[in-house]
């Protein structure tokens, strides 16, 4: 198959089930709901390392939110719902009770399991912190010196999809960066979904395992333009350049959709190849084939 000049692998995506929680963050105004936002999805790139994986679903202006001020969707991704609750109270209260005019609330009101967020954070206001109950959901008002921190007692837990993905070749750096900002732009368009990597985009793709005792993860040396010779490259002959960018969404029919229009954006002169990254089928159950996919949307 091949998009313009772009030739599209017949290969799949392999991706798994993970849990996430939806923020609805606001703030004063966008120069602090912004510096929120940066700060919540920071070191939030892979759980290969990172305590979860997180990034902006979408922005929402005072209309859409709770307080009637401006704010952001937020998605966090996760193992499981244990090691969501251990990672997002920490993360919250370092990275938004700590910004300036913020207030967080759940994205997912109605989901019946629930990881506790303010019932923790609560305890930083050394007693002084008061609770308020507002039709079923309850609020904790932590003191600050700002006036206080409102945060809700509790964010629901979903299932979702982490790790769609494609890979593009090309043939410079100037090209792939092209090529790979389109893809993540295209992408940032479409809500229930992040693209966790800087900027949506990650160039150190990585494969199970290492030669390292202890290393879950090393680099995909298969990628890598200088270790031609010297491993199984899956690099065509004329690509200086390999780019990824992983998906993380709320189902499998949006990780699906998104997929191929990361594809179908990337696609264009000078990138030669657009594949995915695999374990051959044997760890994550969904399978997104390329070919199939940009089919459908055809």
């Amino acid at each position: 198959m091949q998009i313009g000049p772009t030739q599209i692998a017949d290969t799949f995506a392999e991706a798994f089930d993970m849990s996430y929680v939806r923020l609805i963050v606001t703030a004063h105004d966008m120069t602090w709901l912004e510096a929120a936002v940066q700060e919540v999805t920071g070191y939030a790139s892979s759980v290969i390392a990172c305590d979860l994986e997180a990034g902006l679903e979408k922005w929402m202006d005072s209309s859409q939110t709770p307080d009637g001020r401006p704010g952001a969707s937020v998605l966090m991704f996760g193992f499981s719902a244990t090691s969501l609750a251990g990672a997002v109270p920490p993360r919250v209260g370092q990275c938004l009770m700590t910004c300036p005019s913020t207030a967080v609330y759940d994205g997912l009101p109605t989901s019946p399991e629930r990881i506790p967020l303010g019932k923790k954070i609560r305890f930083f206001g050394d007693g002084y912190q008061k609770s308020k109950l507002v039709g079923d959901r309850r609020y904790w008002r932590i003191p600050v010196m700002d006036g206080e921190f409102l945060v809700e007692e509790s964010v629901g837990v979903e299932t979702g999809v982490g790790g769609g993905n494609v890979i593009l070749q090309a043939t410079s750096k100037e090209a792939g960066l092209d090529a790979a900002r389109r893809s993540a732009d295209a992408l940032a368009t479409m809500d229930q979904l992040i693209t966790p990597f800087p900027g949506g985009v990650a160039r150190s793709g990585s494969k199970v395992g290492s030669r390292y005792k202890g290393l879950p993860a090393s680099t995909a040396d298969a990628y890598c333009p200088t270790l031609r010779g010297r491993v199984e490259s899956q690099l065509l002959e004329d690509t200086q350049v390999a780019y990824e960018v992983v998906i993380d969404g709320t189902s499998a029919e949006v990780v699906g959709e998104a997929v191929a229009e990361a594809a179908r954006a990337a696609a264009g002169d000078d990138v030669l190849l657009i594949g995915a990254g695999n374990y051959g089928g044997k760890l994550g159950k969904h399978h997104f084939h390329l070919q199939q996919l940009l089919s459908e949307v055809d």
